[in-house]
């Protein structure tokens, strides 16, 4: 739920939003919607379940051209949603959100798995600890391995299994994992505006920079990235061209107001 606001709420204070969006979300689920507006056939495997919420979730995804598969499917659960509220002036939010800690613990099996399209590359978010680590160690037993890449944006437990597994991690400036923890062989960085770093399996080092944009509305930019980067590597990019794309895609993103509107702008 995305209200966009002139103002900020202070303590015990009502405010009246210009505009309201619903939308599906969550870093997994709006990097499947970017992949698939660009054209890659996207599958989202998570808990969405048979309530209202859930309904709504999945009618948005699907109406964008992402297949799920639902492991709570038939089940009624607490689905998290967020409160968001973005800046009218500077595009800027703040999220609060319970993450995937209300739906409960799932994970998927390997004969449930070998029933779904094998990928060419699986994006890993984390927010259902049990679902990343029975996908990561379904896909490193294929032949051939596809590409898997991790969404880090903030240190959660479960990225000390799933680190040590990813081709690359694609962290924000503000990703600390602690001393010991293994690391994949690639990674990219972002710093917001400033430009992205970036680290290939080889030991090539390198940046790229971010354009100049009006930005008016910051939400699922960084979804957004993962997103691109997932699908220009599995198109076969290497690294630094990867890059450029999803920042050629998120600094689209950051352009248009509203969780869905932009990606019009992606397809023309």
């Amino acid at each position: 739920m995305i209200h966009r606001s002139t103002v900020r709420p202070g303590p015990n204070q009502k405010i009246t939003a210009v505009r309201q969006d619903v939308s599906a979300g969550g870093p997994a689920a709006n990097a499947a919607v970017t992949a698939a507006t660009l054209g890659a056939r996207a599958l989202l495997v998570s808990a969405l379940g048979s309530g209202p919420v859930g309904s709504a979730a999945r009618g948005d995804l699907e109406r964008h051209g992402v297949e799920v598969h639902d492991v709570a499917a038939g089940e009624e659960i607490s689905l998290a949603v967020s409160a968001v509220v973005v800046d009218d002036a500077t595009g800027d939010r703040s999220v609060v959100s319970p993450d995937a800690t209300l739906a409960g613990t799932f994970d998927v099996t390997p004969d449930v798995l070998d029933t779904l399209p094998r990928p060419d590359v699986v994006l890993l978010d984390g927010h259902h600890p049990g679902l990343a680590r029975s996908v990561l160690a379904y896909v490193r037993a294929l032949d051939p391995r596809p590409l898997v890449v991790l969404d880090a944006g903030r240190w959660r437990p479960v990225f000390a299994d799933l680190l040590g597994g990813a081709d690359v991690t694609a962290a924000s400036a503000d990703f600390y994992p602690p001393e010991g923890v293994d690391r994949s062989r690639a990674t990219v960085a972002t710093h917001g505006p400033d430009p992205v770093t970036w680290c290939d399996e080889s030991g090539r080092r390198g940046t790229t920079t971010v354009p100049t944009v009006d930005v008016r509305d910051t939400l699922g930019a960084g979804d957004a990235f993962h997103g691109a980067l997932a699908v220009a590597l599995g198109r076969g990019a290497d690294l630094e061209a990867a890059v450029e794309e999803a920042v050629r895609v998120a600094s689209l993103r950051v352009q248009h107001v509203g969780p869905r509107s932009w990606l019009e702008h992606l397809c023309a």
